[in-house]
Formats: C-alpha cells, structure tokens, sequence
C-alpha cells in the first residue's frame, strides 16, 4: 500500500506568517500552485494561504498585497498527514475534512512535502489493488467539491 511519501510533492515552498501576499503570489507563480503552507522558525504548519485567499485581500482592503501579511489572511485551521499515512487514511482525510491539499509532516510535525488531489488523481484507478482506489478517490472529491448549504441558499 501507497504511504503519503509515495504520493507527495517533496519540493514544497512555504512561507511564514510575517510575508507579505506579493510575495507569496510570486511563489505560486513560479510553482504553479494556488496554496502555500505557512510555518514557523521550526517548520511546523501554522497555516495555509491560498491563491482565493490573495484575491479577495487584495480586492477588499485599501493597500497593496505587499502591505498585507500572510498572518491576517491565512487559515490557520488546518489539517495535515504523517508520511507514513496510506493512501486510505489521506483520503480519508481530505473527505472529511473537504480540502484539496495536505501538508505531509514528519514525526516532528515539520513540513516535508504536500499531497494534492492532482497527485491522487494521476495515479487513481477503478480495479482491484489499485495504488489509489478509483472509488475511494471519486468519493473524496465529492465531498471537497459539494457545495454548502448556505453557499446553495444564496
């Protein structure tokens, strides 16, 4: 069985809570990424930004994304993986807690990479003994992308 080592992006770029959008922006353009873990002088996940996270800033508030910080605007409820997790337990994880992206730690809890549905999907398959079971997979991304219902209500 698959671990998230096995699936995970290892060259994953971060940031920290005292960056400003600008910058991180620029990160996930040189990635092409539209999330960015946020981690302290250990490493440890204390947050993730997204590129949506950027827009809306930018689009509400009376400054440059070079004036806003990564702390004002980022999540900080976040869930991440153990690199020894299976493939299972990730999915299990992105569907109950409905995200697309996961930061992978180690037993230290420090940041060593990020599995995304894209690195799911390229190896998702409906038989047997698949590294990614094609069921399981479809199931996660069904319960990421349902709609609330207070987003379906207005």
């Amino acid at each position: 069985m698959l671990t998230a080592k096995d699936l995970m992006t290892s060259d994953v770029k971060s940031c920290t809570a005292n960056s400003d959008l600008a910058m991180v922006a620029k990160i996930m353009w040189d990635c092409d990424c539209g999330t960015v873990p946020v981690v302290n002088e250990e490493r440890k996940v204390i947050g993730m930004i997204t590129d949506r996270d950027i827009c809306i800033a930018a689009a509400t508030r009376s400054t440059t994304p070079a004036n806003i910080r990564v702390r004002d605007v980022m999540a900080g409820n976040i869930f991440t993986c153990s690199v020894e997790d299976d493939v299972r337990t990730v999915l299990k994880t992105m569907k109950e807690r409905r995200v697309r992206r996961l930061p992978v730690v180690d037993k230290q809890h420090r940041l060593v990479g990020i599995i995304s549905t894209n690195d799911l999907v390229a190896r998702a398959e409906c038989r047997p003994g698949a590294d990614v079971p094609g069921e399981e997979f479809l199931a996660t991304l069904k319960s990421i992308c349902r709609h609330s219902s207070a987003a379906v209500a207005a």
